[in-house]
């Protein structure tokens, strides 16, 4: 029996099949994604350039052409999306396209842009590196995925229900990259200055029924592949929903749900952007700079 493979973290098949239902009541569960679309949008207004050609890797229903409004930054805006609803709806050119093997060809565009997408992927390095494949030299990368402290208050309430009736734990709640480690990966699929943050956004539920029913409707339930098959055990799920309205009641008598967004920003590496100095080649050396005295390491400082 051959061993599972460590990098399929995600049932993307069934993502798939997911998405391709979230798309036929999609206006209805789209307010997460496009509030994140909105914030990345903002970032973009942070960059003095244009773009003629730009990718929406992952556009749902058109949430970023939506953000972008009347601005001219880009030129042209292509959309993807692993569902092939989404896509055929979305208002412009638009193609069909797994975020883990990208059609497209090296250097085609001079942006992509990713909202609540790519925490689906088993390989994020791998994916970020075809990202930077298909960026013209100088291109940017602007993505906003869900981060690990996303739903916290549903892993707690899970845990304690499945730990109470059923005396153990199983995968419940999709695991999410840590914002200390999206620079990193950025940096390691080679992208020039890159630079990662994290805003939470948080939500209020009627109950947490209806949050669980919102996250089937959006197609981000679970899809961990070593998650317990077949239906959840009604009795596990009706005590997570006690143990989450118990702890997690705010003073509105509404649920509380946080979504942590990791937003990174990364581009194509170019001789026009700026480097670092090599060590030992700067003119001016620390002490001068701060108008100090220097000394050697390991002699003693005598303070005055």
């Amino acid at each position: 029996m051959a061993a599972p493979d460590p990098l399929l973290v995600f049932d993307r098949t069934v993502l798939r099949q997911r998405r391709d239902r979230a798309a036929r009541g999609w206006e209805r569960h789209a307010f997460l994604k496009r509030e994140i679309a909105e914030r990345l949008v903002e970032r973009l207004d942070d960059v003095r350039r244009s773009f003629p050609l730009a990718l929406d890797l992952g556009c749902h229903g058109d949430e970023i052409a939506t953000a972008l409004g009347s601005r001219t930054t880009i030129g042209r805006l292509v959309r993807s999306d692993l569902g092939q609803p989404f896509a055929r709806h979305a208002g412009g050119p638009a193609v069909v396209a797994d975020e883990e093997a990208l059609p497209f060809a090296a250097a085609s565009f001079d942006l992509v842009m990713s909202a609540m997408n790519l925490h689906w992927v088993n390989d994020l390095p791998g994916t970020l590196i075809q990202i930077g494949r298909i960026l013209k030299p100088d291109g940017l990368f602007l993505g906003a995925m869900l981060g690990g402290g996303t739903l916290w208050q549903l892993r707690q309430a899970l845990a304690a229900a499945e730990s109470e009736i059923e005396g153990g734990l199983s995968p419940r709640v999709s695991p999410f990259a840590d914002l200390r480690d999206a620079a990193g990966l950025l940096q390691r699929a080679g992208f020039a200055l890159p630079v990662a943050d994290g805003e939470t956004i948080d939500v209020e539920y009627e109950s947490a029924l209806a949050l669980m029913r919102d996250l089937g409707a959006m197609g981000e339930g679970n899809l961990v592949l070593e998650r317990r098959r077949g239906m959840a055990r009604r009795t596990t799920m009706l005590r997570a929903a006690e143990i989450y309205n118990e702890r997690f009641t705010g003073a509105s008598g509404r649920v509380m749900a946080s979504f942590e967004v990791l937003f990174l920003h990364g581009w194509a590496p170019h001789a026009s952007q700026p480097r670092p100095l090599k060590p030992g080649s700067a003119a001016l050396r620390l002490a001068e700079a701060l108008d100090t005295a220097e000394h050697s390491a390991g002699e003693k400082v005598e303070r005055s």
